[in-house]
């Protein structure tokens, strides 16, 4: 199979001799959804300026979808939708507008782009304000608005740089629903993102990135199992008693009803076991702790 995408030996270095990236090596594949992840700084919207064509490179080389960026750069762009992260659409433009004047960009004629925007402002539920002024959407109504005018075009990657910053959680889920929606249509998402659940949650495949060098690229399933401990919080169905039974693991009392488990060579199944022998019977097991981001610490500090 093509990769999506294939980054080799990607070199950037600015005006002021300050290197962004280090002899990167990408690999992505047609169809997946993949985490590109790193702290602020660690050269990710650099990455992204070159692949979009909106920075030049210093050396290496961009493919995508086995075209190489600078021999085919019209036809490259024209497969990729960049959701960027600052709003940068006319606000005194109406919502419409803004996807259909995106849309000849692309060289799309206005018939066929209305009709495009239409499914998409659907989709995202704004169709009802497509007459409306952008200024006048909320923060999360603009982030849907800048995810539709990134697929107007219907791209076969789609780049999505910070896509929930400052919205709700239930605009997220949303959001997160539509993404999966497209993922499972074929189309290549690679995701930049600081909540590291997202990327847990969407993702298969991640890269992280760290003063310009990429450090690990690897499944997400093969770099969570690299997590032994799990902090868990449980709530049980009766009142606890005040003083817990000593078991092979660390337990703690939250409150009456919810215990904090930490979890080694244990299972969840074998800890749910002890605690009923013991009386104590569980309803409900959630996560203490973010394993993306215990990892994404631990491969950071470790590189520094």
């Amino acid at each position: 199979m093509t990769e999506a995408l294939l980054i080799s030996n990607l070199t950037k270095t600015y005006a002021n001799n300050m290197q962004a990236l280090s002899q990167v090596n990408l690999s992505v594949k047609q169809g997946d959804f993949f985490a590109l992840l790193g702290s602020n700084g660690a050269g990710k919207t650099t990455m992204i300026g070159i692949i979009c064509s909106l920075l030049n490179k210093s050396s290496g080389k961009v493919q995508v979808l086995g075209k190489d960026q600078s021999q085919h750069l019209n036809e490259v762009k024209r497969m990729i939708g960049l959701m960027p992260q600052e709003f940068n659409f006319n606000p005194f433009e109406p919502i419409e507008e803004i996807l259909i004047n995106q849309a000849g960009y692309y060289g799309i004629d206005r018939c066929t782009a209305k009709a495009q925007a239409k499914i998409l402002l659907k989709r995202i539920e704004l169709w009802d304000k497509r007459l409306d002024m952008a200024k006048s959407l909320s923060g999360g109504m603009k982030r849907r608005l800048m995810l539709a005018r990134a697929l107007i075009h219907q791209p076969k990657i789609l780049i999505l740089d910070e896509p929930s910053a400052g919205v709700d959680v239930e605009i997220r889920r949303s959001m997160w629903d539509f993404l999966r929606e497209l993922n499972a249509q074929g189309v290549t998402i690679i995701l930049t993102t600081h909540y590291l659940e997202e990327a847990e949650s969407l993702c298969r495949n991640i890269a992280i990135l760290d003063k310009g060098i990429i450090i690990e690229q690897t499944s997400m399933k093969k770099l969570l199992a690299r997590v032994s401990q799990q902090v868990l919080i449980l709530e049980s169905v009766k009142r606890l008693p005040n003083t817990l039974p000593e078991l092979d693991f660390k337990i703690e009392l939250l409150d009456d009803y919810s215990i904090q488990v930490v979890l080694d060579e244990v299972s969840i199944s074998q800890a749910l076991n002890a605690l009923s022998v013991k009386g104590i019977e569980i309803e409900h097991v959630r996560s203490a702790q973010n394993r993306l981001e215990t990892l994404f610490l631990r491969l950071t500090s470790r590189k520094n």
